[in-house]
């Protein structure tokens, strides 16, 4: 559950729960589950780049307890922002797996050791301060990223790090046993523990079922031997990670070029990661948040060169843990980020974290991955598939991102420069979506007013609407109003159209010319506000649309039961449903203060305000029908990529 407040006075506006700040207590477990979560994920690009390019242990442990450090620098930054820096939403940085391949090869470019570092340096604080500068003109390319794009981006993230999971499922991807019971039986418990807890737990300890899996899983290894900490006692109990701490960084022209080709491909993942935040947390993402976030990043991997460490990225592993747990408030990642400062100074503390066993920490990360393709396949619920290219943007951009995470060896194949994109599951399927989007969608002459509805036809024009017979235009445009049809018949009776104008006024004269017991009987089709059906999509694929976009179909418990007061209150004085145009009003305290605030109205102005929110919900589905319906949407469409169909 979350960690919203109770419900605020009449008259104040209540925090939305990313900007809650849960109790110290709870601030603190929340940071701690979020930090054990990242931690391995964190660790493991200082590690293989240090192997790569013959680093010493002295220099692999400063580059982790850099690592840390920064990423806890960065991770506040993020989430709690300042200026235009920073997206404010629960978004935990690490460095981008991206990154890995392109340093090595620059390392290795250099020479190796130091020296290669060094370069390594130059190129990402170039990079850094390249993505900073580029941040606002790339979040104008948002109108490239429709619900198609982002769900395919989320999902594509979610299922391209299950194999990383796997591995640390099996023992781990340096040392992989899949054929020890011990260790299927780690993981395997680990994920028993959390789901069970999720069942029946409710509150704070549901929150925290991540924090109590690794623990009990890793409490259970070491009381069997096999988990041990004897790098604890070996570790320092202080370690400063000092600017520049290998020397002055050197700065070479093809390194920058291959680093800010990293870059660019991050902001795509970084992009994703935002959207899918922002579909968690119930909290509208703009071209503004999206500058804000890339700002972020550049700002954070230009301090990672400066500190030792390297380019960084909003980690997906962190957005999976958000939605399980359903706690969105970003002072949780603030709290993360000191936490892993701390660990970062101390080295006592990270080789603690570091003693948690591969196994367990991949039982945890199979729930956690899986819960951001869960994310992004409810982002492409949105997607009308009906419309044949969106099956195929989906599909290839799913495949290839599957084929390289499958079969990695691909990228050997290619030149090494191609290496960048084939060498990540993620960044591939990512290109690729954004790119075939853009042909189907973005290039070559509009297709002009298209409906959708029509089964085994993916477009039907103005001329066609007018060829139709009643039984057919009632099938493609009954969706407008819910249950009874004869708003949609009665506006058949003034074919033929002459444009869409037309069609859109035909419906809206249809439904305030009816009788009063037509109209009567139409409001008592709609479904009340927030209620189970609408959210289990018993009351049409419509009305769960419409309330989405406000969150009423993942309401709290606590929510919930406002929204039951005040849609049974109003039912029980006018006699029919609660009615309001949700997409016009997307804040849920809004909504409820429009219903509190109507009550007070007579029967006679409520049932006049009724057919007015049926009517603007007609329209905002209209437009969702019709291409070209109306200037404002035309240009909507146009600026933001929304496609009708």
């Amino acid at each position: 559950m979350s960690t919203t407040a109770p419900p605020a006075a009449p008259g104040k506006r209540r925090k939305h729960p990313v900007d809650e700040v849960p109790p110290a207590g709870k601030l603190a477990v929340y940071g701690i589950q979020h930090l054990l979560a990242f931690y391995a994920g964190a660790v493991i690009v200082p590690i293989l780049l240090a192997g790569a390019i013959g680093l010493s242990d002295r220099e692999l442990i400063h580059l982790i307890n850099a690592d840390l450090f920064t990423c806890g620098i960065a991770s506040i930054i993020q989430s709690v922002g300042f200026w235009k820096v920073g997206v404010r939403l629960p978004l935990l940085q690490g460095v981008t797996f991206t990154a890995v391949s392109p340093m090595i090869a620059i390392g290795l470019a250099a020479g190796g050791g130091t020296e290669g570092l060094l370069v390594i340096y130059g190129a990402v604080i170039v990079a850094g301060l390249f993505t900073f500068a580029i941040a606002p003109y790339f979040s104008r390319l948002i109108r490239f990223f429709p619900p198609v794009v982002t769900g395919s981006v989320i999902t594509i993230i979610g299922i391209a790090l299950l194999p990383v999971a796997a591995a640390d499922a099996v023992g781990g991807a340096a040392d992989p046993d899949p054929g020890n019971a011990r260790n299927l039986a780690y993981a395997l418990g680990t994920l028993a523990l959390i789901v069970l807890m999720q069942r029946f737990f409710r509150g704070f300890l549901a929150t925290v079922a991540v924090l109590v899996g690794l623990v009990v899983g890793t409490l259970t290894a070491w009381a069997l031997g096999d988990a041990t900490f004897g790098a604890v006692a070996d570790s320092s109990w202080i370690g400063v990670t000092t600017p520049f701490y290998f020397g002055w960084p050197k700065f070479s022209l093809a390194a920058i070029v291959s680093m800010i080709v990293v870059m660019l491909i991050t902001a795509v993942e970084t992009t994703g990661d935002v959207f899918a935040t922002g579909e968690i947390v119930d909290k509208r993402v703009g071209r503004k948040d999206i500058a804000a976030a890339l700002r972020a990043d550049g700002l954070a991997t230009t301090i990672g060169g400066v500190l030792n460490s390297f380019p960084y990225t909003c980690f997906a592993e962190n957005v999976g843990l958000v939605r399980l747990t359903q706690v969105k408030s970003r002072w949780v990642v603030a709290a993360a980020g000191g936490f892993m400062i701390l660990v970062g100074l101390v080295p006592k503390a990270g080789a603690v974290v570091a003693g948690i066993p591969h196994p367990v920490l991949g039982g945890a990360a199979l729930a956690m991955f899986a819960t951001v393709a869960v994310v992004g396949i409810q982002t492409l619920s949105r997607v009308d598939f009906n419309d044949h290219r969106n099956v195929v943007i989906v599909a290839t951009s799913l495949g290839l991102a599957l084929l390289v995470t499958v079969q990695p060896g691909i990228a050997e194949a290619v030149p090494s420069w191609a290496r960048i994109i084939l060498g990540s599951g993620i960044t591939l399927g990512s290109i690729s979506a954004i790119v075939l989007n853009a042909v189907f969608h973005h290039i070559g002459r509009p297709h002009g007013p298209a409906v959708a509805g029509i089964p085994g036809q993916r477009q039907v024009r103005l001329q066609d609407v007018n060829a139709m017979s009643r039984e057919e235009f009632v099938a493609t445009f009954g969706r407008l109003f819910q249950g009874p049809t004869w708003v949609v018949e009665n506006a058949y009776t003034q074919r033929p159209f002459a444009d869409t104008a037309s069609l859109r006024l035909a419906f809206q004269e249809a439904l305030f010319a009816a009788t009063p017991e037509q109209q009567r009987q139409l409001m008592d089709a709609y479904p009340a506000l927030g209620s189970d059906t609408v959210a289990e999509g018993t009351a049409g694929e419509q009305s769960t649309l419409d309330q989405a976009t406000a969150g009423l179909t993942r309401l709290t418990d606590e929510d919930h039961a406002a929204f039951r007061e005040v849609t049974t209150a109003y039912r029980e004085k006018f006699g029919f449903p609660l009615i309001v145009c949700v997409r016009d009003n997307p804040s849920r305290e809004r909504i409820l203060e429009q219903g509190r605030a109507r009550m007070q109205n007579s029967p006679v102005q409520e049932h006049a305000a009724a057919l007015i929110e049926i009517a603007k919900i007609a329209g905002h589905r209209f437009d969702d029908l019709v291409a070209d319906a109306n200037p404002i949407h035309s240009a909507r469409t146009q600026r933001y990529g929304a496609t009708a169909l």
